[in-house]
């Protein structure tokens, strides 16, 4: 990549990217919903850049390790299918000490734009990152329907639920 990209296009974007992610949710930058149209989405993205030009041969899942430890301060072990129990979940969104929408929501958003910028630019999303991804994408399920009065819940858990095939095939 010769030259500075910014944010999510298809016009940069790996051909693979274009023919698996055909819902255009997935390339939208203003839908908050999608995986990089927040500013934590964005943020990952562009990190994931940043981070591959300083580490191009290195394996990506040192990246997501990187972002594990770094946004949701915690050891990448920790980050395991026990942070899928929904009373769990319960627990922390309810503690007033816990920062959850940081060590939830914009860890988990920032996992799932990290995995899927791979796929974006480099055409595939490593088998080793994908365990760690769907961690991401579950617990935003379980986020959304534990947030009863969030009204866009049920589209949030739509585009989750594509992610979640996409990753599959990916």
């Amino acid at each position: 990549m010769s030259e500075e990209i910014f944010g999510i296009a298809k016009v940069h974007a790996h051909p693979r990217a274009i023919a698996l992610m055909q819902d255009e949710f997935f390339w939208d930058c203003s839908d908050e919903l999608a995986p990089f149209g927040s500013d934590e989405g964005e943020n990952a993205l562009t990190e994931f850049l940043e981070w591959r030009k300083t580490h191009p041969h290195t394996p990506t899942i040192e990246c997501l390790k990187w972002a594990i430890e770094s946004i949701g301060d915690m050891p990448f072990e920790d980050y395991n299918e026990t942070l899928l129990d929904r009373d769990y979940i319960t627990q922390q969104m309810e503690d007033p000490a816990f920062d959850a929408h940081q060590c939830i929501f914009i860890l988990d958003t920032a996992i799932i734009a990290t995995g899927f910028g791979q796929l974006v630019f480099e055409g595939v999303i490593d088998e080793e990152n994908k365990p760690v991804i769907t961690i991401a994408l579950e617990r935003q399920v379980c986020w959304a329907l534990l947030s009863e009065s969030w009204s866009y819940a049920e589209q949030r858990i739509g585009y989750l639920n594509i992610l979640k095939r996409a990753l599959e095939e990916a």
